[in-house]
């Protein structure tokens, strides 16, 4: 795995280094994780790459495409692998998990806006909100009491 993140770097004219291939494989392990997750996995490996460091790596690898940040409202910013295909996200109300949902119509933008108001569009970006199937099983009421507490 390795040399395909060394690679990916290297199309993007990135400069390959220990931190950046670091962040690479913690986001290519773990997706849609926050900063300070990042900052854990990367420490988990290499405990002398600093904080400060994973947050600049984190700016470049978004800034040259290899790295997309997500932000769902109310939540801290994630980071993600998967680039480049508009896909969406599903984020669990109860404990905040987020999966990815393919494009809900066709190609990129995936979406057409009613009024595009003059602006090229080329990314639409959906949140659908939910409860994930463990929140869902865990907050469901108990079968064995029946409406009147008898059991």
């Amino acid at each position: 795995m390795t040399s395909d993140l060394e690679a990916q770097l290297r199309a993007a004219s990135l400069r390959v280094t220990r931190p950046r291939l670091a962040v690479l494989a913690a986001l290519h392990d773990h997706p849609h994780v926050d900063t300070d997750t990042v900052i854990d996995l990367v420490h988990a490996n290499h405990p002398t790459v600093s904080h400060q460091a994973v947050y600049d790596v984190l700016r470049v690898l978004t800034d040259a495409g290899l790295v997309r940040r997500i932000q769902p409202a109310g939540a801290t910013a994630r980071y993600e692998r998967r680039v480049g295909d508009n896909h969406h996200h599903l984020v669990c109300r109860s404990c905040g998990a987020i999966v990815d949902v393919d494009c809900a119509v066709g190609s990129a933008p995936c979406l057409t806006a009613s009024h595009d108001h003059g602006f090229v569009v080329d990314e639409a970006e959906v949140v659908y909100w939910g409860t994930c199937p463990g929140c869902a099983t865990e907050n469901a009421p108990s079968s064995s009491t029946n409406p009147e507490g008898n059991t």
